[in-house]
Order: C-alpha cells, then sequence, then structure tokens
C-alpha cells in the first residue's frame, strides 16, 4: 500500500480548470487533514501561459468560495509527468487525445477523464475562458464534486 499517492490536473493553458481543480483538491485534503499523504500538481496542453497566475476570473471565482490559487503558475505537461503521477486527470476529450498522445510514445500513468470521478453525468469540464462569469461557478461546482469522489477512490488506494 502507497503512503502517499500523486494527483495532476491537466487542461489546456493551466490557467482555469486545471489550478482550480489544483485548488479546490488540495483545499479538500486539508479539510481531511491528508496533506502528507497526496502531491497535487496541475499543468496544461499548450504551452502560451507558461509562468503565468490564473485567470483572473477563475482566481476570483475561487476566493469567494475560500480558495485560493493565486499562487499558482502555469506550466506545460512534459512526458515524465506520467512516470511521476499516478493520477493523470485531464478537463476534456481534447486534453486527454493531445495527453494520450503523449503516453502512447511512453507509457506512464493512463490519463483519464477527471470528471468519471463525479455523478454530473458529465464527461467534460467545459472551459469557461471564452465565456461569462456563470461558467467559472459550474466549473468549481464540477470540479469539487468530482474530488469529493477522487479522494474516496485514493482512500481506497491509501487503505
Amino acid at each position: 500500500m502507497p503512503d502517499q499517492v500523486s494527483v495532476l490536473f491537466v487542461c489546456l493553458g493551466n490557467i482555469c480548470r486545471s489550478p482550480t481543480a489544483e485548488g479546490v483538491f488540495r483545499q479538500l485534503v486539508t479539510e481531511q487533514g491528508m496533506t502528507e499523504h497526496l502531491h497535487i500538481d496541475s499543468c496544461g496542453t499548450g504551452n502560451w501561459h507558461i509562468g503565468k497566475s490564473p485567470d483572473a476570473r477563475a482566481m476570483a471565482a475561487a476566493d469567494r468560495r475560500g480558495v485560493d490559487i493565486s499562487d499558482l503558475r502555469a506550466r506545460q505537461i512534459k512526458a515524465e509527468d506520467l512516470d511521476r503521477f499516478d493520477y493523470v486527470l485531464v478537463m476534456d476529450r481534447q486534453n486527454l487525445a493531445d495527453v494520450r498522445d503523449i503516453w502512447h510514445q511512453n507509457g506512464g500513468t493512463e490519463p483519464r477523464l477527471f470528471l468519471e470521478f463525479g455523478e454530473s453525468g458529465q464527461a467534460e469540464v467545459p472551459d469557461p475562458y471564452y465565456g461569462g462569469e456563470d461558467g467559472f461557478e459550474r466549473v468549481l461546482d464540477l470540479i469539487h464534486e468530482a474530488s469529493q469522489g477522487l479522494l474516496e477512490d485514493i482512500r481506497g488506494r491509501l487503505a
């Protein structure tokens, strides 16, 4: 049985969905007193925002729910990430296809859609970048719900 599990959240640019997922999941893990058992990170498939803070709207929406993601900085996924992380969780089918290309070439942890851990019935976390504030709220709802299912899965892995 492992004593630490690592989770990587992946979206397109690593400024909206995946840093939100990292922040929400990090907070849930902290509330459950499990921080010593988890390593949590996020990244994007694209390279446009490397080194940048999350989108201001994503930070504001998270902050309204008591989640601080202002310390996060965007980075691009690397092949080694698939060897380093136990869970590689992507936000949509295009992210899944992009990360699977890396996986097919290099092996490692097979990427999965993050919302497989939720009960919303949705397969994808919609990208709120080009929409309004309500899109960021919807993303938070989906991520929070799937994070609870993910934590239960990890508890089983740690047992």
